[in-house]
């Protein structure tokens, strides 16, 4: 049984009500414009997945401490810059139910804050001397550039292979949670060993979690009505290359051709989903989700077995296994 946030969130409970105090703290600034968009921003914040990482990651592995609130929050604060950075480029007005901020200031706002966040994020750890959480950090951040830009190369192709596959969604999502666990340990323990072994759990969390989305944008018997957000974006997704390398070479000129030239139309978005639901696709990509998670779980049972740990568990259970 998948357990709530709120249930996952209980060994860091405390922890982390002090660092939404100390986040909005963060988020501050003397610029009216820029006070009020910040202010927006933290109303509408998320489940705090990543922070939740951190935070157990930290307490896996040591006693949290200041460092462990700066990690959390240098997190916080380069992934919202990335996120409002890609509604930008994806021309996105919508996060998480509420307009996104290009959505309500245009672009050139939008771009700035994010800039700001980056910053922000930058100087905090700068302030704390906190150097080996910036380097880790900022490290995930130039790999989610570059496979946003690998990704963006191969759509225009639509050459994408399973390995080439791996590298763009092991940058683009599983870096910043393979950061958040390794941030995290590092904060609380010098045990190298142990700091390696919380950024590959969160490596494979975060591999996981992404095949999770690509099944999600298909339409699965979990949420229903398909998506095809992915198709219409020209991304070949796991399932999709799966269904590719196996088809017919005549089915599968049709199939990229539909994506290729016809997008935007909703019965070809839909005959291609279509496809790969017949092909198999959405198994094999369920069955990869479920592989990844199951190395997560083998790093993770290295530790020893605790409360911490089990919500670490939990917490890889609710992100593999949510509908939406």
């Amino acid at each position: 049984m998948v357990k709530s946030i709120d249930t996952i969130k209980g060994p860091i409970e405390k922890e982390l009500k002090q660092f939404e105090s100390r986040f909005r703290k963060e988020m501050r600034s003397p610029a009216p414009l820029l006070d009020k968009i910040t202010f927006y921003i933290v109303r509408r914040k998320g489940k705090q997945v990543r922070p939740i990482f951190v935070f157990l990651s930290a307490k896996l592995c040591g006693e949290i401490g200041d460092a462990t609130y700066t990690a959390a929050s240098l997190v916080e604060l380069l992934h919202t810059a990335t996120l409002v950075h890609d509604d930008v480029v994806d021309d996105s007005y919508e996060r998480r139910g509420f307009f996104s901020l290009n959505a309500l200031w245009k672009n050139k706002i939008a771009v700035l804050v994010g800039d700001y966040l980056f910053s922000q994020g930058m100087l905090l750890a700068l302030r704390h001397r906190e150097h080996r959480l910036l380097e880790i950090v900022s490290s995930a951040v130039q790999a989610m550039s570059e496979g946003e830009l690998l990704q963006i190369e191969k759509a225009r192709r639509l050459d994408i292979e399973e390995d080439i596959y791996y590298e763009i969604i092991r940058q683009k999502t599983a870096s910043l949670i393979a950061a958040a666990c390794c941030a995290g340990a590092s904060s609380t323990t010098q045990n190298e060993e142990h700091i390696e072994r919380m950024r590959q759990f969160g490596e494979k969390i975060g591999i996981a979690f992404q095949i999770r989305d690509d099944l999600l944008d298909f339409g699965t018997e979990d949420i229903g009505k398909p998506r095809g957000i992915d198709i219409k974006e020209k991304k070949l997704t796991l399932p999709l290359i799966y269904a590719l390398d196996r088809a017919p070479r005549a089915e599968k000129r049709r199939i990229i051709n539909n994506i290729r030239r016809y997008s935007d139309q909703p019965d070809k978005v839909q005959e291609v989903i279509e496809f790969v639901h017949q092909s198999g696709g959405l198994e094999y990509a369920r069955k990869a989700m479920y592989d990844y998670r199951k190395q997560a779980f083998e790093i993770l049972h290295t530790f020893p077995n605790s409360l911490v740990r089990q919500s670490l568990e939990d917490l890889v259970l609710f992100v593999t296994e949510r509908k939406k």
